[in-house]
This record gives C-alpha cells, sequence and structure tokens, in this order.
C-alpha cells in the first residue's frame, strides 16, 4: 500500500481544502494517507512551526493561503525541501478574474463575513432541528422543504444537509398506522418530497439498526412483506398527491439532498422567481 503526508495549510478554516482534497483521493485506491491539516496560518511564525513539521514527515502541500508573503515563504521553503506544493484555489480565482477584469480580494476567509446570508443559514439549521420527525408541524408553511418517507430513509440526515445549505427544512415519517397531520396536504410554499427506496434494502438497514440498539431483530419492523406495505403505501401517497419522488436505495445524501435542491429551483423556475440555492449562504473555503 502506498503512503502519503497530505499537509493542508489554510489561512481560515480550511473546510474547502479539506473538501477539495477529500474529492481528489477518492479516485485512488490503496492509498495510506496520514493528513496533516493547519488552519488559520496567517503569521509567518506559525509557517515555521508547520514548515518543521513538514520537513520532518515529507508529502504533498496543498494550500489556500492569499497572504503573498506568506505563500511566497511557503512555496520558497517547498522547493527547497523537493515537495510539490499546490495552490488549490489559483486556477479558478485566475479565471475569474480574467473574466470579470478584477483583482481578487487578498482577504482571507472573506466567504465567512457574518452578513445576511449567514444569519439565513443558522435559522434554517435552527428551523430544521425543531422540524424533525413530524414535530412542529403547526409551522410547516414556513418551510422551504419537507420530506416525507418511512422510517430509515435517510430524512433527518438530508434534512440537516440541506440546513446547512441554507433551506428550511422539515420531515415527517409516514406511518401507516398512524397517518400525518391533514396540513401536510394544503401545505402551499414548501415544496414536499416523498423520499423512497426499495423494501428488501429497507429491511436490511432497520434490521442493522435493530442491531445497533440491542434490540430484537425479527420484529414488523423488518418484516419483508409488512414493509412492503409500508413502502407501498408512502408511494401512494406521494403519487395521489403529486408529490415528487427520490429514490435514495443507491444515493448519498449529498446525492439526495442536490437532486431536492434542483427540484426546488426547477419549481422556482416555473412559478417565474429567481433560481436560488437555500439562503445563498453556502460557504466555501
Amino acid at each position: 500500500m502506498n503512503r502519503l503526508h497530505l499537509h493542508l495549510l489554510s489561512d481560515s478554516t480550511g473546510e474547502t481544502l479539506e473538501n477539495i482534497a477529500k474529492a481528489a483521493l477518492a479516485q485512488f485506491d490503496g492509498v495510506e494517507i496520514i493528513k496533516h491539516f493547519w488552519p488559520m496560518v496567517r503569521s509567518e511564525k506559525h509557517l515555521n512551526r508547520i514548515l518543521a513539521e513538514v520537513a520532518d514527515n515529507p508529502g504533498l502541500v496543498i494550500f489556500t493561503i492569499v497572504n503573498r508573503d506568506i505563500r511566497a515563504k511557503l512555496e520558497r521553503e517547498c522547493r527547497h525541501l523537493g515537495l510539490p506544493s499546490v495552490p488549490a484555489l489559483d486556477t479558478v480565482t485566475d479565471a475569474l478574474s480574467n473574466m470579470l477584469g478584477q483583482e481578487a480580494k487578498a482577504r482571507p476567509g472573506r466567504q465567512h463575513i457574518l452578513d445576511a446570508a449567514y444569519f439565513a443559514r443558522v435559522e434554517a439549521i435552527q428551523f430544521t432541528i425543531a422540524h424533525d420527525d413530524g414535530v412542529g408541524w403547526e409551522n410547516w408553511e414556513a418551510a422551504d422543504i419537507v420530506l416525507a418517507g418511512v422510517s430509515r430513509t435517510s430524512k433527518t440526515p438530508t434534512s440537516i444537509y440541506l440546513a446547512n445549505r441554507g433551506f428550511k427544512t422539515a420531515n415527517i415519517p409516514i406511518v401507516p398506522e398512524s397517518p400525518p397531520p391533514e396540513v401536510l396536504f394544503r401545505l402551499k410554499n414548501p415544496l414536499i418530497v416523498g423520499l423512497i427506496t426499495g423494501a428488501s434494502r429497507l429491511v436490511q438497514v432497520r434490521r442493522n439498526r435493530l442491531l445497533s440498539l440491542n434490540q430484537a431483530p425479527e420484529t414488523d419492523y423488518v418484516n419483508e412483506e409488512k414493509v412492503k406495505e409500508e413502502t407501498q403505501y408512502a408511494r401512494r401517497m406521494f403519487a395521489d398527491n403529486g408529490w415528487p419522488m427520490i429514490d435514495v436505495t443507491r444515493r448519498s445524501i449529498e446525492e439526495s439532498a442536490a437532486a431536492i435542491i434542483n427540484l426546488y429551483n426547477e419549481r422556482h423556475v416555473a412559478a417565474g422567481d429567481s433560481v436560488v440555492s437555500g439562503s445563498q449562504a453556502d460557504s466555501d473555503e
């Protein structure tokens, strides 16, 4: 197995840098990555301490640093050590600069400014947490998105992911023995999306869940015939009400959320509104 020390240096929180590294590393198999994460690098004194660690653990250096003096010293020392250094955002920044005819603002963490969009995203997260699992149905009209689905269709994690993108999201479990409140069928503002999955896959997920909780793995909750009836009941409800459905069987949370956001934007385009991305508070480094 190949072994690589990966040094990630950022003058801000480093969120984007970590995401870039994660996306790139996903393209390679059989590699042992030893990650060294260095956020908030804003002084040469701090950089000197990091460079000592880099010298002791040579590998690939990826950075997002806008201060010219600090990044020049980093690149110079990496050349001295014979190590590659990659400015992760330079290509995109240069392209934008050329197209817009502007110099980029050399301000670390500029996207984390506490503007209105930031506070809107915080509000979306608070709303979503307060409206999980059918709670607070009286306020669903204030939601951007309402997710519906049987148990273990990733409603909560998908809701939280959407909230972090700025969408106020509520979710409701669909249980044949306990129909949802009537208000769900009268909502006008939110986009209602049904999350569906295959019965056999759902049984497997539920059984693993019961085992992790040390509960009996053989109940109606994991009975395949009962689960088929449950999923069919949910599908009929979604179809009868004209709600779009997302099959989460082979989708990650991120993929499901992306599909939901596309539906949300399509709905607004059809209504003649501008396309939005939640509160427009998406934060990248």
